[in-house]
């Protein structure tokens, strides 16, 4: 039965101790664990990184799987990891509607300003990550936010079949998108999330189709410098392919996790491989979205 219920909420069950801040937006308490760095000094701005967690999870769980705490201590930026009402987020998918009466898009930007007043956040260094319905969230963010926003790093996660939400970004905005091509859950080509074949939950484009998005918006160039790495032994291997020059200084880094699953690569394995597949020890996907953000700035 345990096993049952995990695999229908979609989740990621994992434990933490954290204490949890709120705030209040349209009438509602929306709570959020902020994580600062050591050696946090408030009168040096800061940057900020959000992470969203995935659907069925919560913002406690977040840094067990991807340990951005560790990566937040090691360069020195903030982290927040907010929760999502009845743990989701209205990610914009049009035809599987989650909380679609809650504005988390409105709820991120009164966040973001939250946080700029209380720990002094440089408004040109705000980031969003996040995985799985998280992901799909950072997508919606960096379409509908892009003027607090500066850059975006889903994991796991492809932008929603139109029509959803209009993306209609009002600048350019550079992204890394992170993928298994072994997902279970999220369709590496398109169509139907579901669950083991069960429980579909909504349709995204191929993954191939966001990153192409990204391309055109930002205007970077079509052809891309492509590497791999294959040092891990774990039956992956990550292939990267960066397309540059696009508009004021953008540009895509698309990391196709050859044989990963459903998963967030370096992080924790949070349920066997049989229902989410492999999480690829090839990269670690926290730092490389760090040093994908880190000199990436909204002006």
């Amino acid at each position: 039965m345990i096993r049952y219920c995990i695999i229908l909420s979609f989740c990621i069950i994992l434990i933490s101790c954290s204490n949890a801040d709120t705030i209040t937006v349209d009438g509602l308490e929306r709570s959020y664990i902020i994580h600062l760095p050591k050696n946090f000094d408030k009168t040096k701005p800061a940057a900020l990184v959000i992470a969203l967690h995935g659907g069925g999870g919560k913002a406690e769980g977040m840094n067990k799987l991807t340990g951005l705490n560790d990566v937040s201590d090691k360069y020195g930026f903030v982290v927040v990891y907010p929760d999502g009402i009845k743990k989701q987020w209205n990610d914009g998918r049009n035809d599987f509607h989650l909380n679609e009466n809650i504005d988390d898009v409105k709820f991120i930007s009164v966040l973001i300003d939250t946080l700029k007043a209380l720990y002094n956040i440089d408004s040109n260094r705000i980031y969003v990550t996040g995985i799985s319905n998280g992901g799909i969230m950072s997508f919606r963010l960096a379409c509908e936010l892009s003027n607090k926003v500066a850059a975006a790093a889903p994991v796991a996660a492809s932008m929603p079949e139109s029509p959803a939400y209009k993306c209609n970004p009002s600048r350019p905005v550079p992204m890394m998108i992170i993928f298994g091509d072994e997902d279970p859950l999220v369709p590496f080509n398109g169509g139907d999330i579901s669950i083991m074949g069960f429980s579909k939950r909504g349709k995204v484009i191929s993954v191939k189709e966001s990153v192409n998005y990204w391309v055109s918006f930002d205007g970077c160039s079509n052809i891309p410098e492509t590497s791999q790495i294959d040092n891990a032994n774990d039956d992956t291997k990550a292939i990267k392919s960066v397309y540059k020059s696009g508009k004021n200084n953008s540009e895509v880094v698309y990391w196709l996790i050859k044989g990963g699953g459903h998963t967030w690569p370096g992080g924790l394995q949070y349920l066997p491989k049989a229902i989410i597949g492999r999480t690829s020890q090839e990269i670690n996907a926290s730092e490389e979205i760090w040093k994908f953000f880190e000199n990436k700035k909204l002006n």
